[in-house]
């Protein structure tokens, strides 16, 4: 079983946390202050109602400026008076099929926000880890099949995956130009696809299912028969929380890691998911497939190999993708039949860190 984040590791550290409004934002700063850290967020306003965001309040949160990643002199600003131990880096535009519509936005918040975070970040002082989140999607995917290693190369079919990609190798290469003789320690993080409850993003399967649900339509999804490396939230948290702290005392050599279900255990199509999360949550298990081919292009097949973080971190999935469905089912049924979403996702992060 994979380790877990060390509270006395994390115990006072002053993180700075962009994209703290976002599903993974807002679980990211409920476990971070519970072990013991003072979390600063920079981000939008949340882009949907309701969001995880709004319903769990200022919980975990010393402060917090709404504001652009590219706004560089505000983030400059923000920066400073936080004077960060790690900054963990979310802030982004993080849906594929909105990057057909926005790629020139998608581009310019993905690649240049994180470069002005970048540069911004080079006059701190305390600074000791970076840690920049990406995708599962940075690889040229040839839909082999083949579960991608971090060494793989590099692309993109459509904007967001290849403006990740891109900002893979901007983050590279303010590492080596300037960060190494500081002394601050940056990577990047490559994670497959998140369940978890309280993403309410457009486009996403599990939130379209709840969706369908409350509005009493029927479930339209895409590409039914793709694969995807499904994980629960708090998986993929936690070897973001583990490499941070690998980065922190320089203790790893990887720059960047993958995080991800096991090559091992058998992927699972889109509506064997869908399916499944209706069971879970009482719902009448029917869908429809509305793919089309003038519809964006989505890979079909997508898997990764997470051998790298076991290696250098100790770090496995502690949920099979059977698990994170239900996990991330049962808080969607909960929430909807009136329970705290805030009580839920603590309830959750407890169970986790327990073994549950």
């Amino acid at each position: 079983m994979s380790r877990l984040p060390d509270q006395r590791f994390w115990s006072g550290k002053r993180v700075f946390l962009t994209g703290h409004t976002g599903f993974k934002g807002t679980w990211v700063r409920l476990w971070l202050s519970r072990l013991g850290a003072e979390v600063v967020g920079y981000a939008l306003s949340p882009a949907t109602t309701p969001s995880l965001h709004g319903l769990a309040g200022s919980t975990g949160l010393a402060a917090e400026t709404i504001a652009d990643i590219r706004d560089g002199a505000t983030l400059t600003k923000a920066l400073r008076e936080c004077n960060p131990d790690i900054i963990l880096h979310m802030a982004a535009q993080p849906l594929v099929r909105r990057s057909y519509l926005e790629p020139v936005d998608t581009f310019d918040v993905n690649v240049m926000g994180t470069v002005r975070l970048l540069e911004a970040a080079r006059s701190l002082e305390a600074l000791k880890a970076i840690l920049v989140v990406t995708t599962d999607k940075v690889y040229s995917n040839d839909e082999s099949g083949r579960h991608f290693v971090e060494t793989d190369r590099l692309g993109g079919h459509d904007p967001y995956s290849g403006s990740k990609a891109a900002t893979e190798i901007a983050t590279a290469t303010y590492r080596d130009s300037f960060f190494r003789s500081k002394g601050a320690h940056v990577g990047t993080a490559r994670g497959g696809n998140v369940l978890g409850g309280g993403d309410f993003s457009e486009d996403r399967l599990v939130p379209d299912i709840v969706r369908a649900a409350i509005a009493g339509n029927i479930l339209d999804i895409r590409s039914p028969l793709a694969t995807r490396p499904w994980q629960h939230v708090l998986d993929c948290l936690n070897g973001y929380f583990l490499f941070c702290e690998a980065l922190y005392g320089g203790d790893v050599s990887a720059k960047s890691l993958n995080f991800g279900p096991s090559p091992d255990e058998a992927q699972i199509p889109v509506g064997v998911v869908a399916s499944s999360v209706q069971a879970a949550m009482g719902l009448g298990q029917t869908w429809q497939d509305t793919s089309a081919a003038d519809k964006p292009r989505e890979m079909h097949a997508l898997g990764l190999d997470p051998a790298e973080a076991s290696r250098c971190l100790s770090w496995h999935a502690r949920l099979s993708q059977a698990e994170a469905i239900d996990w991330a089912a049962r808080w969607y049924d909960q929430w909807r039949r009136g329970e705290d979403a805030l009580s839920l996702v603590i309830g959750q992060i407890d169970a986790f860190t327990k073994g549950a």
